[in-house]
């Protein structure tokens, strides 16, 4: 199993300087991804309702600042030389889908191929309609052709597409990726219609443990959530085994401690209904050898800490005390 990190793009840490100094750090230490959020614009008024806090609420939407997610990228692919840059997540919409092709794949050719493309649907409306996306309403069609167009870009010598969202021939893409078929491309988010997705368009899962409404926040949602893909690959005659599996845990402590009950439990918490990631550093050891014997290949976590040193000091701890 691999390990990774969130490059912060938004805040204090994101200086170039900051963003460099994790990066070199994380490699040193071992981790096998790099994480970067996406988002383009912060509308002032937003009433779309964040999926991953239980009011709604989307506390880093509060001071407007992010950085382009793909550029980030471009940069970080300089100034690394072995961990895989992962799109945490793209949405898809956000963006015309030959130029993001083109964009990843060249991200992909000048870092030696270490792109992994997380890519979801996207819940803010009122993004999408202040930089001009297809409509919010239509995100489930929108990604899935986006995707097609990808793979149609990447494999093809002569590529040609004509759908509801992009319609091109006659045209040379190169370079293609120096990964074949592409750049793996992991389907985030956890309900059904996310499921469904990696089956018919993805080549792996990426899911958040902490949605209020789907929660993977203890082994056996995960591994439940894991059985209803499993069916579902089972259904459309697809080989479960060849999907890839990787998990975000996000707000994840890094010092040991108290283990925490999963957000609609109550009563003591055991060993069976302790969240994933909590409790001893033998507890968080023994959460990794489980999601591994599962088939997750990369557990990314949220080290993010007010100061840099905060942050650097929490990598170190988790490789020390817990790997």
């Amino acid at each position: 199993m691999d390990f990774g990190f969130y490059v912060p793009t938004r805040g204090p840490l994101s200086t170039p300087d900051n963003m460099k100094a994790l990066v070199a750090k994380g490699e040193e230490l071992g981790f096998g991804y790099i994480a970067i959020s996406d988002h383009v614009v912060v509308p002032r008024s937003v009433e779309s309702t964040y999926p991953y806090s239980d009011g709604g609420d989307w506390p880093a939407g509060r001071d407007g600042e992010f950085f382009e997610q793909l550029s980030v990228m471009a940069y970080l692919a300089g100034q690394t030389t072995s961990a895989r840059l992962l799109t945490s997540v793209m949405v898809l919409p956000h963006r015309a889908p030959v130029l993001t092709a083109k964009m990843l794949s060249t991200i992909g050719v000048l870092s030696g191929g270490r792109v992994t493309v997380g890519a979801g649907t996207g819940w803010c409306k009122e993004e999408f309609e202040a930089i001009g996306a297809p409509l919010h309403a239509e995100r489930g069609k929108v990604a899935d052709e986006y995707i097609r167009v990808f793979k149609e870009l990447w494999t093809n010598k002569d590529p040609e597409f004509h759908g509801a969202y992009a319609d091109f021939a006659d045209i040379t893409f190169m370079p293609r990726p120096v990964q074949q078929p592409g750049p793996p491309i992991w389907i985030g988010s956890e309900g059904k219609a996310a499921l469904r997705r990696v089956i018919r368009v993805g080549d792996g899962w990426y899911p958040t443990a902490n949605n209020p409404k789907f929660p993977l926040d203890t082994l056996d949602r995960y591994k439940a959530r894991l059985g209803d893909l499993r069916g579902l690959a089972d259904e459309g005659g697809h080989n479960f085994d060849d999907l890839q599996l990787g998990l975000f845990i996000q707000g994840w402590g890094y010092e040991p401690g108290d283990p925490l009950l999963p957000r609609d439990k109550d009563g003591p918490v055991t060993n069976d209904n302790r969240c994933l990631m909590s409790g001893s550093a033998e507890q968080m050891a023994t959460d990794i050898e489980s999601l591994k014997d599962l088939g997750v290949t990369a557990l990314i976590l949220g080290f993010e800490r007010s100061s840099l040193s905060e942050t650097m000091d929490g990598m170190e701890a988790f490789v020390q005390d817990i790997l």
